[in-house]
C-alpha cells in the first residue's frame, strides 16, 4: 500500500525554523515529482496552496513566492524521503502541511495526512 507520512510539525515562534519530513512507502521512488502543500486551519474547504515542488532527479525545483529564500525543499531518493526546511517562519505560515506525489505531468494523486505547523507572533 502506497503511503506518505509527514512528520516534524510543531509550535514555534516567529523567526524560528522547522524541518518537515515525508516518508514515501512506494516500491520505486524515482520518477515521482514530490511537493509540499499547505492549508490554513481557519480556511477549511479551500484549496490547498502549493508551497514547493521537486523533480525526481532533484531538479525542477519550484516555490511559491511567499516562501522563496526562506524554505528549501530537498529529497533523498535512497531513503525515499522528502524534506522541507523552513527558516524565518512567520505567523502566516501557520497551516497544515501536506506532502504529495505524482508521476507525470498530472495532478498530485498521493497525499499524506498532514502535519500541523503553528507559528506564534
Amino acid at each position: 500500500q502506497v503511503q506518505l507520512v509527514e512528520s516534524g510539525g510543531g509550535l514555534v515562534q516567529a523567526g524560528d525554523s522547522l524541518r518537515l519530513s515525508c516518508a514515501f512507502s512506494v516500491r520505486t521512488f524515482s520518477g515521482y515529482t514530490m511537493a509540499w502543500f499547505r492549508q490554513a486551519p481557519q480556511a477549511p474547504g479551500t484549496e490547498r496552496e502549493f508551497v514547493a515542488g521537486i523533480g525526481w532527479k532533484g531538479a525542477n525545483i519550484e516555490y511559491t513566492d511567499s516562501v522563496k529564500s526562506r524554505f528549501t525543499i530537498s529529497r533523498d531518493n535512497a531513503k525515499k524521503m522528502v524534506y522541507l526546511q523552513m527558516n524565518s517562519l512567520k505567523p502566516e505560515d501557520t497551516a497544515i502541511y501536506y506532502c504529495a506525489a505524482r508521476a507525470g505531468n498530472i495532478d498530485y494523486y498521493y497525499w499524506g495526512q498532514g502535519t500541523q505547523v503553528t507559528v506564534s507572533s
